[in-house]
């Protein structure tokens, strides 16, 4: 059965500015990345997307959290999968227990997502966090497990919006992005050094990771936006 989460309360720690300012340049932006998103998919349908970075600290989470928010403000029923089994932060954002989760899925196949996801008071948006830290990350979501939970989870949502690690420090995003139909790269202006954004781009299109687009964030607030896709 699925869990229903208490009503949602935004925190200042939350950073979910697709919630709390609806009607904020950055908000709108946000937007503006999911129609870029929903064009890159005109002959093809998209139901299953990762986020990633290069290295930490530079907005995945915070992206791919505002992105599911946008997604399901959209009609569209979202699943957002904390999909970092290293350092996972979703349940934190959404103020969630991190009990069991996805790593909880892959490590028991006699369970169902249906008794692990949340469904949020957010209007077509449910949550599955990650679960406990196992010691095998990669090569839980290298399984066979992990691509039969991908294809179930998007036959029963429009889309499923993985939460990835950085990709130059770990195969994790590598690897689920092989197996999904689109991947978010996001990049942190000053945080993110050149080298290492391309670095991780050689990674993904190595994963034969399906990039559609890349998130610059972080802009100073002096100029006109805080976020760009491109």
């Amino acid at each position: 059965m699925v869990k229903h989460a208490k009503n949602f309360q935004q925190s200042s720690r939350n950073h979910l500015v697709a919630l709390s300012e609806h009607d904020s340049i950055a908000a709108e932006q946000y937007r503006t990345i999911r129609s870029n998103i929903r064009f890159s998919f005109v002959d093809s349908p998209l139901q299953s997307l990762v986020v990633t970075s290069a290295g930490p600290s530079e907005g995945k989470s915070t992206t791919a959290a505002n992105l599911a928010i946008v997604f399901a403000n959209a009609g569209k029923r979202v699943l957002l999968v904390d999909g970092d089994l290293r350092r996972p932060t979703v349940a934190m954002t959404f103020d969630l227990p991190n009990v069991i989760g996805l790593s909880s899925l892959l490590i028991d196949q006699s369970r169902s997502y249906d008794d692990l996801i949340y469904k949020m008071s957010i209007d077509n948006l449910w949550i599955l966090p990650s679960g406990p830290k196992p010691p095998n990350p990669s090569e839980l979501l290298a399984s066979n497990r992990m691509e039969t939970i991908i294809n179930e989870l998007s036959d029963v949502f429009d889309l499923v919006i993985f939460d990835m690690p950085p990709v130059v420090n770990v195969s994790d995003a590598q690897i689920v992005a092989a197996r999904v139909d689109g991947t978010i790269f996001v990049v942190r202006e000053r945080k993110t050094p050149k080298k290492q954004a391309l670095k991780a781009q050689e990674l993904l299109k190595l994963a034969k990771a399906n990039i559609v687009g890349v998130v610059y964030n972080g802009v100073s607030k002096n100029d006109k936006f805080d976020y760009y896709y491109y």
